[in-house]
This record gives C-alpha cells, sequence and structure tokens, in this order.
C-alpha cells in the first residue's frame, strides 16, 4: 500500500525542511536551549486554541513541580497522571499546558502533569525517579492540596514522556503500594537502541529525525551501555500490567517501538489496544493548527479507552 502524507501536514512540512536546513547550513551545533527553545516555539505558534478549565493549581512533589487540571473541581473524577515528550532534553509543563487542558477536558480526568528534571544536567536515571516519586506520592499530595479525585490512577505520556510511562509501569509491578490502572503511550519512544526499522525508512524529512533522537539520548545517558536494560521495549512485561493504549504515526522515526510493544503486551496477555493514524508524523499534537481534526480523533481515542471498564 502506498503511504500518503496528510495534505495540510505535507506543505507544513516541505517549509519547515526548508528552514532546517537553513538552520543547519549556519553550522549552529545543537543544543539544549535550542532544542528548548524550538518545541517551545513550536507548540506556542500551532496549539493556540486554549480551552479554559475549571481549576488548575501549580504545587510541588518535593523537588518536582506539577500542576494540576481538574475539569470538574467540585466531582471526584479519576487521576492522569501525565509526563511530557522531548526528548528527554526539551519540554515543561508550561509548554505542554494547551495538551494537558486538552486531555482533561477531553478524558474528564484530573491531569497531573509531571515537570521531572531534563537531561544533560540531570541524565538518566534523574526522570524516572523523577516520576517514580510522584507515583508514590501523588495520593497524599492530591489529599493535601484538597483536590477531589477518585482513587483511580493511570498515567500517559507522549514521545520521551511515553518512555517514562512505560518505564515507571515496569518498576510498578514489583511494587505493591503502587497501583496504576491503565496506561496511554502517545508516539512512544520505547527502544534506546534505535535498532528497528522505522528509525530508517521514517529517518529524515518527516519532523523528528533519527540523528535527533540519537542525540537527544546522548544526552539522555552518561553511559551509553546503559541504553539496551533502560528501554521499555526489552524489558520484562508481567500479567498484571496496566491496561494499555498505544498511539502510533506511520511517518515517525518511533513509529516501531509503539508497534513492536503493542504485539509485546499482546503475546503477555496484557490488554491493549493500537491505534494507528497512516497519515501523520511524530508529535502532531504539537502541530494543532495543522491538523485540527487528527488530534480531536486522537483526544476522543483516549477518552474511549480511559473510559472503557476493564474488570
Amino acid at each position: 500500500m502506498k503511504r500518503k502524507i496528510d495534505d495540510s501536514l505535507a506543505v507544513w512540512l516541505d517549509e519547515f525542511n526548508l528552514q532546517l536546513a537553513a538552520l543547519n547550513a549556519t553550522g549552529v551545533p545543537l543544543s539544549a536551549t535550542r532544542a528548548r527553545q524550538g518545541l517551545a516555539t513550536i507548540t506556542q505558534s500551532l496549539v493556540t486554541d486554549i480551552p479554559h478549565i475549571a481549576m488548575i493549581t501549580d504545587d510541588a512533589i518535593e523537588h518536582v513541580p506539577i500542576r494540576v487540571y481538574h475539569p470538574q473541581p467540585l466531582q471526584p473524577l479519576p487521576i492522569l497522571m501525565y509526563l511530557h515528550g522531548g526528548g528527554h532534553v526539551a519540554g515543561s509543563i508550561a509548554v505542554y499546558d494547551p495538551v494537558c487542558r486538552k486531555l482533561a477536558l477531553a478524558s474528564q480526568h484530573i491531569v497531573v502533569a509531571i515537570d521531572y528534571r531534563l537531561a544533560p544536567e540531570h541524565p538518566y536515571p534523574a526522570a524516572v525517579d523523577d516520576g517514580y516519586l510522584c507515583l508514590q506520592q501523588l495520593l497524599p499530595q492530591l489529599d493535601r492540596m484538597a483536590i477531589n479525585y477518585l482513587p483511580q490512577v493511570s498515567i500517559g505520556g507522549d514521545s520521551a514522556g511515553g518512555a517514562l510511562a512505560a518505564t515507571l509501569c515496569g518498576l510498578a509491578q514489583q511494587d505493591n503500594r503502587i497501583s496504576i490502572h491503565k496506561q496511554v503511550l502517545i508516539y512512544p519512544s520505547l527502544d534506546y537502541t534505535l535498532s528497528l526499522p522505522s528509525t530508517v525508512i521514517n529517518g529524515r524529512n518527516y519532523f523528528l529525525q533519527t540523528d535527533k533522537i540519537e542525540w537527544y539520548f546522548e544526552q539522555y545517558f552518561t553511559d551509553q551501555d546503559e541504553r539496551y536494560k533502560a528501554s521499555p521495549l526489552w524489558q520484562a512485561v508481567g500479567e498484571h500490567f496496566p491496561a494499555t493504549l498505544v498511539i502510533t504515526t506511520e511517518f515517525c522515526p518511533l513509529r516501531d517501538d509503539g508497534r513492536y510493544y503493542y504485539q509485546k503486551l499482546c503475546q503477555q496477555g496484557v490488554s491493549a489496544q493500537h491505534y494507528h493514524v497512516p497519515n501523520m508524523v511524530h508529535a502532531f499534537l504539537n502541530l494543532e493548527n495543522v491538523v485540527p481534526t487528527h488530534c480531536q480523533q486522537v483526544y476522543e481515542r483516549i477518552n474511549t479507552f480511559l473510559a472503557i471498564d476493564e474488570a
């Protein structure tokens, strides 16, 4: 079957690739500052519909800043702990504010966004440690904040945030103090070895490029030999793993991370769903003004998945 990218996205992507080529021609090296500014600028420029949320509160779990979105503060709602994307180097709860608002409204969950520490200043496993700390202390923290909630915690993330979410689900298998209801992975990064076919097939000219992913991982890991064992795709999955929704896109170097992970979950008897978007690139939720219908469909799919009663 012939692959075809979305028409509106193709026009935008052509212009983006021209700008990227011009920037690369200057010889200015990629840096954490440049990566952070790039993600923030694109998201702020292309996710301009900022919905109202009845309650938004900033706080912290020890040293980790959090932002809580409650769409109906007078009603107890289930919780979605969310970890943003950005290659473990970029992104923040501020940059992802519009995405988290939309997740809260669409899913009717209390979204708790985690501002985990970033590389290279804080390399692996700092972000994992921050996420695990927040999982452990999430409900007591919401009690202290007098948040009206149901004690049902799901976890989600996009790209690098998906890697963190999947890693935390793996760790939670060994900790009976933590119960994760469901997991939502949006074009997740799950193989730090970059050994799957889509890293080559989709490695250039589709927004996220494989050489940039490699650079991200070089910032994240001080010991590159840790990349295999840290990859959720290659970690053990137990029978009590939470029900999982994996969202992938066709024109994404991480496409096969999600596909292979979904297959692995199914083979292990885990309840899993795979939602594949055939004409999109990585991180298209951050490009919403270009592809608004596709973004809305993803939020609706997440809502449907979280609303299903997994008996």
